[in-house]
């Protein structure tokens, strides 16, 4: 073999190696909530193998929700002073759109308060479900007949941008939602996510809090940030060989077909001579 195309092999091999290496991502930056386990493998399958306590959450009801309030009694509807099927106050958002249905919930105002005829305002931010579910269950005992109350949260939202399948804002009628479940809502993350340094943005008491999170540890499960809460942002970044995959990969075959050619006008024009 010539020594110059011995040295474009030698070129093309270095090549091929820098790009292998620099775009290969490992299981330790792939799978989700690793532990030490020496051997997986020789774990029992039919027992529990660790266990985790969850922190506890509980979400407060907060200005700004749309809570879908149900008034069921003996009463007779004209005498219902609960109930809304008569007219839509200004206080009712129609906007939701929950599936393939528009769900009518109750705003809760700036004050934090929802508007009901001949009670009045009556405040709810700051209560948590079902601890508003009990306070308009006892209004509701005293002007209706056997009645019960549901209330849920239908408006609960967060939102996942950077590398993950699906980006966007998720709405969900359920306000206990753990982040995995979050990211498969999402359609999973893409393997060039790093899941080791999550960027979280969340919203309390007036302020916006930034916190990193941590899902290539299975510890993450017994931690305080394992669930979603009302506005929280996600912000995935990508791992360092992302440029590598996405630009360097694409271009290699054009790199080499290049090299490939002014080999090829090097040696024709040095067989003319």
């Amino acid at each position: 073999m010539p020594i110059k195309q011995f040295t474009f092999f030698r070129i093309i091999s270095l090549i091929l190696s820098a790009h292998l290496l620099s775009s290969c991502v490992t299981n330790k930056k792939y799978v989700y909530l690793q532990k030490d386990d020496v051997n997986v493998r020789a774990l029992p399958k039919d027992s529990v193998v660790r266990t985790y306590d969850l922190h506890e959450y509980e979400y407060k009801i907060q200005t700004e929700d749309n809570l879908s309030v149900r008034f069921e009694s003996l009463t007779p509807e004209e005498y219902d002073i609960f109930n809304r099927s008569t007219g839509v106050t200004p206080n009712q958002n129609m906007n939701l759109n929950v599936g393939n249905a528009i769900v009518m919930g109750e705003l809760v105002d700036p004050q934090g308060e929802i508007m009901y005829p001949v009670i009045g305002k009556v405040k709810v931010a700051g209560l948590s479900v079902y601890e508003a579910q009990v306070l308009l269950q006892e209004l509701a005992d005293k002007y209706l007949e056997s009645p019960v109350v549901k209330v849920r949260l239908i408006n609960f939202r967060f939102t996942i941008l950077g590398e993950a399948k699906r980006e966007g804002t998720t709405i969900l009628p359920n306000n206990r939602v753990s982040f995995i479940e979050a990211l498969g809502l999402a359609g999973g993350l893409t393997d060039m996510a790093d899941k080791r340094n999550l960027k979280l943005i969340r919203q309390i008491d007036g302020k916006t809090q930034i916190r990193y999170l941590d899902l290539l540890d299975e510890n993450f499960i017994g931690s305080p940030e394992y669930f979603v809460h009302q506005n929280d942002i996600l912000i995935i970044p990508a791992l360092r060989q992302r440029p590598y995959q996405t630009y360097f990969g694409k271009n290699l075959a054009l790199l080499i077909s290049s090299l490939s050619l002014l080999l090829i006008t090097v040696t024709l024009i040095n067989t003319s001579k």
